[in-house]
């Protein structure tokens, strides 16, 4: 089972996922992009250069996502696969960045991306603007991070429109319940 974490930066997706690793050690646990060599390479230039052009940065994280779908997804959908972010992610935040690309547009690149091969369920994590602000003022933020608290939540509210779009099963989490509950909801819906 293909599974994704979803949600914007701060809301604790790598905290759940370092325990999840206790819950499901058979598991394999990946990241987009980063989770292959070129992915690593890619994530650098996404969040620490500054690309001029919105549809060079499309097309990069596109191809990372087909290299990381190839590599990665393809040769162990027959084992449960943990997903820090994916192709809902992409989608949410190449819309955020460019208004001009349009929705189905944007599922219809990634499906091709993806071989048409969606995760089987979705954790998404959803966090207020309190916490937020919070959380990410303790620490250095990347260039996305950067745009702001109101261009992180627009992302949050994308995401779940994305989510729904693809009718992708999902749990919705709390993120600012305490760790150790949102780690018993993710346990028992991937139970």
């Amino acid at each position: 089972m293909y599974v994704a974490l979803e949600g914007i930066d701060g809301v604790g997706k790598s905290t759940q996922i370092e325990i999840l690793k206790s819950y499901f050690p058979e598991a394999i646990f990946t990241k987009e992009p980063g989770g292959t060599k070129f992915g690593e390479r890619a994530r650098e230039i996404l969040l620490y250069e500054k690309l001029e052009s919105k549809k060079a940065e499309l097309f990069l994280f596109l191809a990372d996502r087909a290299e990381h779908f190839k590599e990665v997804i393809e040769p162990n959908l027959d084992r449960l696969i943990i997903s820090d972010r994916s192709l809902i992610s992409g989608i949410a935040y190449a819309i955020a960045s460019n208004p001009e690309f349009e929705l189905e547009f944007l599922i219809e690149l990634n499906r091709f991306a993806l071989d048409n091969r969606l995760p089987q369920k979705v954790v998404f994590f959803k966090i207020n603007i309190v916490e937020l602000v919070e959380r990410l003022t303790k620490k250095v933020n990347d260039n996305i991070e950067k745009r702001g608290f109101d261009y992180l939540l627009k992302i949050q509210d994308s995401m779940l429109e994305v989510i729904k779009r693809l009718e992708i099963d999902y749990l919705e989490v709390d993120a600012t319940n305490d760790i150790s509950s949102i780690t018993k909801q993710i346990v028992e819906y991937l139970g």
